[in-house]
């Protein structure tokens, strides 16, 4: 089957490890990545549908009989093991996503799908010691943000280097230093959505006034950046 641009840019950002853990697994696109290319040695599916969980099960029915991936139906980490080397949690809530980690356990890497206030997500991420190592917008049909987080002491420079101000909370790191053509294009979509939203109201908001102009000047500094 065919995998969506999501997919590919989800498994684009997945390092090698020893036990990886996919959470709201869905179809399990994302560990038959990692178990077919060799890049973790054991993987866990998980999630709190029955149903869902089932859909990845027959994807890889044969590394589940070889003992090579196991699956748990749970709510967040609840039932993954806490020597998992590497999470990845794709396509929830950034509260939600920051809820979970917050309830379950901190692995030494993390790769996570926001589907929205990803901004929480990078909050939460950095006041628990995490170097966000990659951290971006991409467009499928649709807008996400993408991260990657490390910890440890081998991302400890790399976390004073990519150092996070409030843009870079709102925005994400690689869209203000690295921007790609997919951001600007977000940026124009969400100026629309204010003007529509300024437009409609019956009074002056100082808060759609003030989101206006920094959507406004965050664009003109990407496409400057991008000619």
């Amino acid at each position: 089957m065919r995998r969506t641009k999501r997919i590919r840019a989800i498994c684009a950002e997945l390092l090698p490890c020893g036990v990886f853990a996919d959470v709201g697994c869905d179809h399990g696109y994302c560990t038959q990545y990692m178990l077919g290319n060799g890049l973790c040695r054991r993987a866990v599916l998980s999630d709190i549908s029955a149903a869902s969980l089932a859909k990845a099960e027959k994807l890889l029915g044969g590394y589940i009989r070889a003992g090579i991936a196991v699956s748990v139906c749970c709510a967040g980490l609840e039932r993954v093991p806490r020597e998992t080397d590497e999470v990845l949690i794709a396509g929830m809530g950034g509260d939600e996503i920051a809820d979970i980690l917050e309830g379950g356990f901190l692995p030494p890497v993390l790769v996570l799908q926001p589907m929205r206030n990803a901004r929480r997500v990078r909050e939460f991420l950095l006041a628990n010691g995490y170097a966000l190592t990659r951290d971006f917008t991409f467009r499928d049909g649709k807008f996400y943000d993408l991260l990657r987080a490390e910890r440890g002491t081998a991302t400890e420079r790399q976390g004073r280097e990519r150092a996070y101000g409030e843009k870079e909370l709102a925005f994400g790191y690689d869209n203000l230093h690295a921007p790609s053509a997919d951001f600007a294009a977000w940026l124009a979509e969400e100026i629309e959505k204010c003007g529509r939203r300024i437009a409609a109201a019956e009074r002056d908001v100082p808060a759609l006034r003030g989101r206006m102009q920094l959507l406004r000047e965050v664009h003109d500094e990407t496409l400057r950046n991008l000619r």
